[in-house]
């Protein structure tokens, strides 16, 4: 009888384990599942130059092995540190770039419509940094050319989400007498060259907006995060932006605009990757420099769409 009492019981605990495995592993599911169901398997492709593979600093090789380069040059920058974040907020992209050096997007057009007129889901893109290599401040070239771009890329995909990224003020282009902007402070050429990214984006129904890179830096400066002047040195507490040839990005300015471009794709908020976020740790990005650079990306884009409510979650390991 003792016997029998022991067996039913063991019967019975057996079966309220399995039930607990069960439900425990299909509330897992739904987990990963919800987790995903925002961007489960969505491509990215980024097209654009040296801006967004990060020359001039350690980005510019980092983690290569997480994206895709569709001109073999085993680049990672910042579509690769995209990817990584996306991974630690749980989320699933495919990401690609195509980029070439001192390049606008009418060389893409010219050189690269074969490789990127593809069925895309996102599309990040910009043109080179003055906006016209020979006629610095012209937006003419980019507006044409993004809205041929956009065409082609529309063509493949008529539901594709096309942003362009307006990029930064170069303190080479500033500072010195020889620069374009000379004279004027260190905020005005992002502007300018967002209006000239705004008129691009205008130009055509098939361009969704504009990811203002260069205003995020401009807030960084003017919020005392980053320094604005690289050359009379960075101040105490501040990070340098730029790279040793003030006009690149460095390891600062590439994860600010990585974060940018998260925060856009994805509807999540940066600062949820938190100061222990892996690729800062990998980078020598200190925890404080980290979350300071977070909060910078999520003001700037709370404040050029403050009707977007940027989603919180919780950091996933980035695995090795």
């Amino acid at each position: 009888m003792s016997f029998q009492f022991s067996e039913m019981k063991m019967t019975s605990l057996f079966t309220l384990l399995g039930s607990i495995i069960v439900g425990t592993t299909l509330l897992s599911s739904h987990a990963v599942a919800a987790s995903h169901e925002d961007s489960n398997g969505q491509t990215v492709l980024f097209m654009g130059n040296s801006f967004t593979y990060g020359a001039g600093s350690a980005v510019q090789y980092y983690r290569p092995e997480l994206v895709t380069d569709l001109n073999g040059n085993e680049k990672g920058g910042v579509p690769s540190l995209f990817k990584a974040f996306t991974v630690q907020a749980g989320l699933k992209f495919d990401v690609s770039h195509e980029l070439i050096g001192g390049s606008g997007i009418d060389r893409h057009l010219a050189e690269k419509s074969d490789v990127v007129a593809k069925a895309w889901d996102h599309v990040v893109m910009h043109g080179y940094s003055t906006l016209d290599r020979n006629k610095p401040g012209d937006p003419r070239a980019l507006v044409k050319s993004a809205k041929k771009m956009a065409e082609l890329l529309h063509k493949q995909n008529a539901k594709v989400n096309i942003r362009l990224k307006s990029t930064w003020s170069r303190a080479d282009q500033t500072y010195p007498k020889k620069g374009h902007w000379y004279g004027k402070t260190i905020d005005v050429m992002a502007k300018d060259v967002r209006a000239g990214y705004d008129l691009a984006a205008s130009s055509t129904p098939h361009i969704a907006g504009v990811i203002p890179v260069g205003e995020a830096w401009n807030r960084a400066i003017a919020t005392g995060v980053a320094d604005a002047n690289p050359y009379d040195g960075i101040g105490y507490g501040q990070v340098d932006l730029w790279a040793k040839d003030h006009y690149h990005g460095g390891t600062y300015g590439y994860y600010l605009s990585a974060l940018m471009v998260f925060g856009e794709l994805t509807g999540h908020d940066p600062r949820s990757l938190g100061e222990g976020e892996r690729c800062a740790f990998e980078l020598g990005v200190s925890k404080s420099q980290a979350a300071a650079l977070q909060q910078v990306a999520f003001d700037e884009l709370s404040s050029s769409n403050s009707a977007k409510v940027l989603k919180r979650f919780e950091r996933l390991p980035l695995p090795r």
